[in-house]
């Protein structure tokens, strides 16, 4: 197919696209999907899923590829954009029998070239725990669904350690597991730990220790997705309710809540420094909320059907120099501030600590994240310093492009905290929301509140602590390897009694009267983005975006995992590898 020019039609597949980096290009010879390449029948299936690990085997080619596609499971060597894939050799390929993967995810801290640990959530609501290395499979949880029997929507390793992890469920309940422990052979009873708002914590009853160790009722409807902050100390959740909940996971203490504009929100994403959310749903739109301020401060409008997926890239960053004459600081200070775009060793945190001064804006930074939809589109979106410092005035700039890495922790301290209504608040001594950015300059509705951080509960922090679970100092625990193999068949599904739970009862929002407040502000009370660029990228609708260092990958619900090699990055394909490109590829 063609590549992207004037005057195609608007349905043809877009198989390169250009930013201000330069060209990004498909690798259609690099293109993971499933090795016969039978054509899949799409509708009620659950969605394609893809997770990467490395395993540091020190060959320089240590990146490992899962992907789930109907009742399939294979994990692959990942070559990217250095050679073709070779879709004939996986590692291990599995395939279930009465019950679906639903999602999956590698453990990187334990991850090794002989063994890795992979979490798979299935359709019917188990979990298992397998290495596709040493093709074992390990533990199943909730194996006779006595836990929850709705489909699993996300799966995660808690940050920094080594046995537990995360499970939401279309229950809209999460539970939090440990790998060393059991799930007993009854339902599971509870006793209330924390409660606020439309959400619920509860602790398991057991005289011995068991899963779940946590149980966690959020929202009204389904739990779609949930993400951890860059430093494993906040939760973020997009529930079918159409709110994101943001919650400090060590205290079960709710941090700061917004509504989608209309609809459920699909999925959740934080930068790479932790300042900022970005949220995607059935409003076809993407929402900017910021963590330190618990407000939004933009939208994005572009795609024009549900937002499946949102990511940022931790990669690209754009580096904006004033010219040296408006510079009002010293020689040493101007050339320090343009190299931070180089220096690797600093933080993004650090950096942004630089745009304290409003006498002189020498260097700012740009953020870039991206969203798939069931539109088939992939729109990248720049989040510049007119929405991040809108009360700042704009100078004259040359803009610059610098690859880095962000890995600094979200500001725990000094933080907002709602109040009990869960409406956002602005930052203490900022009772004022700032005003527009002038290319986007609208009336703006100064509604906000004020309140202080309160204070944790030591009944509740010593409850929570006995479990030693959840401290993140305590996650990097060691523990000793146990034999613990059984035969699974995942077709077995045994239907026992459910959980007789009596859930605190919760109140559900109207939408009506939301609009307008700080839980979910007008369209023209905030700064409304327009897409970098807005490319149809697939048949079918796309449901993985996932940024690497040297490609962006892809997937839609056909089941084609797609690589796009990033500006410069596609010569290192060679032309034998192409010639190995397997017939069939999809554009």
């Amino acid at each position: 197919m063609a590549a992207e020019g004037g005057g195609k039609e608007m349905n043809e597949i877009k198989t390169q696209f250009t930013t201000r980096e330069g060209l990004y290009k498909l690798l259609s010879h690099s293109e993971y999907s499933r090795p016969n390449r039978v054509p899949f029948n799409s509708q009620g299936s659950n969605p394609v899923k893809v997770s990467f690990v490395n395993v540091n085997d020190q060959s320089g080619n240590g990146d490992r590829i899962c992907f789930n596609v109907g009742r399939e499971l294979y994990f692959y060597i990942y070559k990217g954009v250095r050679k073709a894939a070779d879709l004939s050799k996986p590692i291990d390929k599995r395939i279930y029998k009465g019950t679906q993967p639903t999602c999956h995810d590698f453990n990187h801290l334990t991850a090794t070239a002989e063994s890795v640990s992979l979490l798979v959530g299935f359709s019917a609501g188990q979990v298992q725990l397998i290495d596709p290395i040493k093709k074992e499979t390990s533990k199943l949880f909730n194996e006779e669904r006595l836990i929850d029997k709705s489909r699993v929507t996300c799966v995660k390793w808690v940050p920094g350690s080594e046995s537990l992890f995360l499970v939401a469920h279309s229950s809209g309940n999460m539970y939090l597991y440990n790998v060393e422990h059991t799930c007993g052979t009854t339902a599971p009873h509870y006793q209330l730990l924390k409660q606020g708002e439309n959400f619920a914590v509860h602790t398991c009853k057991s005289k011995s220790t068991r899963n779940p160790l946590l149980k966690w009722t959020v929202g009204e409807g389904a739990l779609n997705e949930f993400a951890f902050s860059p430093d494993g100390k906040f939760l973020a959740c997009a529930s079918q309710d159409g709110f994101l909940r943001v919650f400090n996971f060590d205290s079960v203490e709710l941090h700061g809540t917004m509504k989608s504009y209309f609809g459920g929100l699909l999925c959740v994403c934080w930068s790479p420094d932790g300042k900022y959310i970005v949220t995607g749903g059935e409003d076809d739109l993407v929402t900017v909320w910021s963590f330190l301020d618990c407000r939004v401060i933009a939208r994005g409008q572009g795609h024009k059907s549900w937002v499946s997926v949102v990511a940022f890239d931790p990669n690209t960053t754009s580096v904006e120099e004033t010219d040296p004459m408006e510079f009002s600081g010293s020689d040493e200070d101007f050339q320090e501030l343009i190299s931070f775009g180089r220096d690797r060793a600093n933080s993004t945190q650090s950096r942004l600590s630089k745009r304290n001064s409003t006498d002189s804006r020498p260097v700012s930074v740009t953020y870039r994240f991206g969203s798939v939809g069931q539109d088939t589109q992939l729109c990248l979106w720049d989040l510049t310093e007119d929405i991040l410092f809108p009360h700042q005035p704009l100078s004259r700039t040359r803009t610059h492009t610098n690859v880095m890495n962000a890995t600094s922790p979200p500001a725990s301290g000094g933080g907002p905290n709602p109040g009990s209504n869960g409406n956002s608040i602005t930052t203490p001594g900022s009772s004022v929301p700032p005003p527009l950015p002038r290319s986007n300059s609208l009336p703006h509705s100064a509604v906000s509140n004020t309140g202080s951080k309160s204070s944790v509960d030591s009944a509740i922090a010593s409850g929570v602590s006995k479990f030693a679970t959840l401290s993140i100092h305590d996650r990097k625990e060691r523990h000793h390897d146990k034999d613990h193999k059984r035969n699974h068949s995942m077709g077995h599904i045994s239907s026992k009694s459910s959980d007789k739970l009596n859930v605190v009862t919760k109140n559900k929002t109207d939408p009506a009267k939301t609009l307008g407040t700080p839980l979910c502000p007008r369209m023209e009370d905030v700064p409304l983005l327009e897409p970098l660029i807005c490319k149809k990228i697939a048949h079918e609708r796309l449901t993985v975006l996932i940024f690497l260092e040297d490609c962006i990958v892809t997937a839609c619900q056909e089941g084609f995992i797609c690589t796009w090699a990033r500006p410069g990055k596609v010569g290192l394909l060679s032309s034998q590898n192409q010639a190995n490109s397997p017939s069939g590829t999809v554009v």
